[in-house]
């Protein structure tokens, strides 16, 4: 299966970024620590320009803490400090405005040194749908501004939104880029939610998140349903089959013969990993 998303508004979302540019000191990018490298958009150097960055590892509670660290020095070695957060719970969010002035600090003090009161820090958060933007901007705000969805696509125009009096945001529809050379990450965006499900097939992610948790978290996918013996070979698409109709027995999802359901089995697998219940998972390695 080939997944590809890239609709409309995306396109002109990326134009009216380019637009903005001249208004803002310092782009936010939203990543899902889960998935930091897959979920970061290849067009965002390009369209950001060279601007002051700092990185936000979204959904930290989720994922592999060791792992999270490890990702945060990958970062800095490429010179872009980060933070890990969780947007949903509001773990180390207040860390983003004192971070997005000690970032700015030389050009604060300059505006200072010319006798000028310092406006409010202008910042443009970036990142891929469904990663968070518009929970961390409520989050910021201290009040419900954004529109949130527990799918992606929600955010579909640009707006600037206050947070205290020291620093001002402008929320983005979130960009995925059009094609997708590797199509490991189009599975992985799938695997977090990233992509609509209505353009891509349930089952096909599912057999993938079995395989990737067979190899990496087989205790904690055994462990959440009851699993006693993992594929011989995470390969061999039959020992994938045997153990999404395992999950789907210890679910319940039998239809008529004592048939498997595999598409309701799958979407009780996604659904379970997508919230957390298998544990912390990190599937990508800097």
């Amino acid at each position: 299966m080939t997944i590809q998303w890239f609709p409309g508004h995306m396109t002109r979302a990326r134009r009216e970024i380019q637009e903005k540019l001249k208004l803002i000191d310092i782009a936010i990018e939203l990543l899902d620590a889960r998935v930091p490298l897959s979920s970061r958009n290849p067009m965002v150097d390009e369209i950001l320009k060279g601007k002051p960055r700092l990185i936000l590892l979204n959904k930290a509670d989720l994922a592999d803490a060791r792992t999270t660290e490890k990702w945060r020095a990958y970062f800095a070695d490429m010179g872009i400090p980060s933070l890990a957060i969780d947007a949903s719970t509001g773990n180390r969010v207040g860390e983003i405005p004192v971070k997005v002035r000690e970032l700015l600090h030389d050009k604060i003090a300059r505006q200072i040194a010319k006798g000028m009161t310092p406006r409010p820090v202008r910042g443009l958060i970036v990142g891929i749908p469904n990663v968070g933007k518009s929970t961390l901007i409520n989050r910021l705000a201290g009040r419900n501004i954004a529109a949130t969805g527990d799918r992606p696509g929600v955010t579909k125009g640009q707006q600037w939104i206050k947070v205290g009096t020291e620093m001002e945001l402008l929320d983005t529809p979130g960009i995925l880029w059009p094609k997708f050379e590797d199509q490991l990450v189009g599975f992985k965006l799938a695997m977090t939610g990233a992509i609509r499900e209505q353009v891509l097939n349930v089952e096909d992610v599912a057999y993938f998140a079995i395989k990737e948790l067979a190899v990496h978290y087989w205790d904690e996918l055994a462990e959440r349903f009851g699993l006693t013996e993992p594929p011989r070979d995470p390969e061999d698409n039959n020992e994938l089959v045997r153990v999404m109709e395992d999950i789907g027995r210890k679910r319940g999802c039998l239809v008529s013969g004592g048939r498997v359901d595999l598409e309701k089995a799958s979407g009780i697998i996604l659904r379970e990993l997508r919230a957390g219940n298998l544990g912390r998972i990190t599937l990508e390695s800097p």
